[in-house]
């Protein structure tokens, strides 16, 4: 398991902050007792418009006094999260770095134009499985 998630309820449904649990497929945290009372004690729903889901990383975008709850995510999820929450111009790449975990071809070309597009070194580093010195040298030559 990985640091805590955390659903919250916005105040206004339009607002496009963080992801619809529901958009991100099955979450093992959404079945559970805890999960379900807290919705339950905010008179909402796991598929309700106002609830959202941010990774880790992104817990201090969520509003100030929004009710929210930490829920531990294992790393697939996590990583489902985080892909639904790129902006669309990373999500080619980053499913290439996703690819390259099984290849080793073309490896700093990648990593140059998934940097080049602004996925985060961090984020390289979680879908490729390389070394962040690796990353880090290649985001120094940029």
């Amino acid at each position: 398991m990985t640091d805590d998630a955390y659903l919250f309820l916005l105040d206004d449904g339009a607002t496009a902050l963080g992801v619809a649990p529901a958009a991100v497929g099955d979450l093992a945290c959404m079945d559970t007792p805890a999960v379900r009372a807290w919705l339950d004690a905010q008179g909402s729903t796991a598929t309700s418009p106002r609830l959202r889901l941010v990774p880790p990383e992104e817990r201090g975008a969520v509003p100030e006094g929004a009710e929210r709850l930490p829920v531990p995510l294992n790393e697939e999820e996590l990583s489902r999260v985080r892909q639904h929450m790129a902006p669309a111009v990373h999500t080619p790449v980053e499913e290439e770095l996703l690819a390259y975990r099984h290849s080793a071809d073309g490896r700093d070309d990648l990593i140059g134009r998934a940097l080049a597009v602004g996925v985060p070194p961090h984020r390289i580093v979680e879908l490729t499985g390389v070394d962040p010195a690796t990353v880090t040298a290649a985001a120094g030559g940029r």
